[in-house]
């Protein structure tokens, strides 16, 4: 079996490919942004029907925190309307017959019921921080949605909640919360100050899922025969980003002050997945937070020392 997993250098489609490795009989096919720009319709269409891959897992997006997504929302809505529309129609006209498109769980309204079912998809206002994306998406998984209902093709697709592990992007601004806190701690750790800044009051409650667990969750849902086509991925639990914070910086071990910046914006007041449609089905995530965040901050020191941190 080929396999189609777009974005595979990012930190998501990285996960998919040491997942899929693992798989007796598949054939990854990988393509760099340098080699393929799935912004590009023309690109992508001659892509898919050269190539045929019997699945596609679309993985790829620009992606962000709160403050790349508020200072660059043409760019989130255009690059992942073009990604998800160019993926999923070439696909299509190649003749693949299983999508996978990866989503967010910022489709979801602001003040959405919590945990977030499936069914409150549309249902009220979108977080305007990130409204940009959260379109694009889900547009892309409407697009799976109805091309599976007029065309009988089995394309669906898989909510992440927020994703951390190997491979993030570590950028003080642009990158997302868990990531951006472990490199400030780290960084104030080795420069020996007593004091850290944290954006917000820390009160807005998130849900943190380890990448390796949303690769296993994507292996599990393409041996399904017949997959929801929605389903929310998440670890089932959630945290203040207050109490994230105090476990990034037990974990890189910073031992002064936190500092909380209120005039910075909090987003989202809870963001927790209902994941008892996946859990009906049989998978369950398998990463506690400790024990991903003390992964990844390992990561972060390997991917430095290596210099090919990313951010």
């Amino acid at each position: 079996m080929k396999i189609f997993v777009a974005g595979h250098k990012g930190m998501v489609g990285s996960a998919l490919v040491r997942r899929f490795q693992r798989e007796a009989g598949v054939t990854l096919l990988l393509r760099s942004r340098a080699e393929l720009d799935l912004t590009n319709q023309a690109a992508v269409t001659a892509f898919f029907a050269t190539e045929k891959p019997d699945v596609a897992i679309i993985g790829a997006a620009r992606v962000g925190g709160i403050h790349a997504n508020s200072t660059y929302p043409a760019e989130f809505i255009y690059d992942n309307l073009f990604i998800a529309a160019n993926c999923i129609h070439g696909a299509y006209l190649a003749g693949v017959k299983r999508v996978l498109f990866l989503g967010s769980s910022c489709i979801y309204p602001k003040h959405a019921p919590q945990p977030m079912p499936e069914s409150c998809l549309l249902t009220g206002p979108l977080e305007p921080t990130n409204e940009a994306y959260a379109i694009a998406k889900i547009a892309g998984l409407k697009l799976a949605q109805f091309y599976r209902q007029q065309y009988g093709v089995l394309y669906h697709s898989a909510m992440p909640t927020n994703l951390y592990g190997p491979g993030d992007n570590y950028h003080l601004q642009n990158s997302h919360v868990l990531p951006a806190l472990i490199r400030k701690f780290h960084e104030a750790k080795a420069a020996s100050r007593d004091e850290v800044v944290a954006w917000g009051t820390g009160s807005p409650r998130r849900e943190f899922l380890q990448v390796d667990d949303l690769a296993d969750a994507c292996a599990f849902l393409l041996n399904l025969t017949n997959p929801p086509d929605l389903i929310n991925v998440g670890l089932g639990t959630d945290v203040t980003i207050k109490e994230l914070t105090e476990i990034v910086a037990t974990t890189v071990g910073f031992t002064g002050k936190i500092v909380w910046d209120s005039t910075k914006p909090d987003g989202s007041p809870v963001k927790l997945m209902d994941v008892s449609k996946l859990t009906t089905l049989g998978w369950k995530a398998k990463v506690s937070l400790r024990d991903g965040v003390a992964q990844t901050y390992r990561s972060y020191l390997s991917e430095k020392a290596a210099g090919v941190l990313r951010g």
